[in-house]
């Protein structure tokens, strides 16, 4: 009995040191963790984001950029972070869901993290050198399909999303082409732009800038719809590829113990931020938008977690 009385005392207290915890928090900075070097769609959206974020919070949140391993890396390290609401990580359906199935080893697992809320969906394009001997993605396919293995494709690493929309088009297109694997969208999209590699699978978010200044040519949007900053790219239907499917999205998450207060007053500070029209003007402008309003609890990200693992490890495991 004496046991019982004293283990209860010390969940009480437990209990009311978590609420008042959460009460004043935040009391300082909180670092996101961006899984992808500077530049890339993940980054330009949490910063987007975060600045907004951190006007709800009162308090500023820091962008720490730890690429490597397909986001692996950031999420080992936002894992093993107090699970305090201090630390937060900015991940997608590559670092939080397809990861599980390339890198079967992981020190994480889903249960690992506890999801925040979603903050954007984006759309994936396919963009080629501007100088590829190709004026459509019918001529594309036909080319790589002569030439089989010398096409490559650029990518933000194995388990990144970039990299999902690399496997989806090249099985959809049933062609053999060379995906080549960097640190962040940013360093690929510049090798694109300067005629190192053939061309990018990107988020609209970090390649449609590039298109538009005519750096790069736009070949296709895995996209039901066509883009509003981009009318003239055709979606995968219209180019003449409908199983091409590339529509993705962007999620917090916070380390698995994080007081469910914390994770409150995160997710509407999230919130708050995709619904305000300085975000909405911002992702309009990198052809991104928010979460409906249906799909703002936290819940919501968790489900698509899982949902994403059973799609992608599918993806991945078919034609390895």
């Amino acid at each position: 009995m004496k046991f019982l009385k004293a283990w209860l005392a010390v969940a009480i207290a437990a209990l009311f040191a978590g609420a008042a915890h959460a009460q004043d928090y935040p009391k300082r900075p909180v670092t996101m963790i961006v899984p992808f070097a500077a530049g890339g769609t993940s980054d330009v959206i949490a910063r987007v984001v975060a600045e907004e974020m951190s006007k709800s919070l009162g308090q500023p949140i820091v962008i720490e950029n730890v690429a490597g391993a397909g986001g692996s890396t950031a999420l080992t390290r936002a894992a093993r972070a107090d699970a305090d609401g201090y630390t937060i990580a900015i991940g997608n359906a590559g670092t939080n869901a397809a990861t599980y199935t390339i890198y079967p080893k992981l020190p994480f697992t889903p249960q690992s993290f506890v999801p925040i809320a979603i903050v954007a969906k984006t759309f994936g394009i396919i963009a080629l050198r501007k100088d590829f001997p190709a004026k459509d993605l019918q001529d594309f396919i036909a080319y790589a399909k002569k030439n089989p293995g010398k096409v490559n494709l650029g990518h933000a690493g194995v388990g990144s999303s970039n990299y999902l929309i690399c496997k989806s088009f090249v099985q959809a297109a049933g062609i053999d082409v060379q995906l080549v694997g960097y640190r962040g969208a940013a360093p690929a999209l510049t090798d694109a732009i300067g005629g190192q590699i053939d061309g990018v699978c990107d988020s609209a978010a970090s390649v449609s800038q590039a298109i538009d200044d005519k750096l790069v040519k736009g070949l296709v949007v895995g996209s039901t719809v066509r883009l509003s900053t981009l009318p003239n790219l055709p979606t995968s239907a219209e180019a003449g590829l409908p199983d091409f499917e590339a529509q993705g999205w962007n999620g917090l998450f916070a380390p698995k113990g994080t007081p469910p207060a914390v994770i409150a007053k995160l997710n509407a500070a999230a919130k708050a931020a995709v619904e305000s029209e300085a975000v909405k003007k911002r992702f309009h402008d990198l052809s991104t938008v928010g979460p409906d309003a249906s799909e703002h609890a936290s819940e919501v990200l968790g489900q698509l977690v899982t949902r994403d693992v059973e799609k992608y490890r599918k993806l991945l495991e078919e034609k390895k």
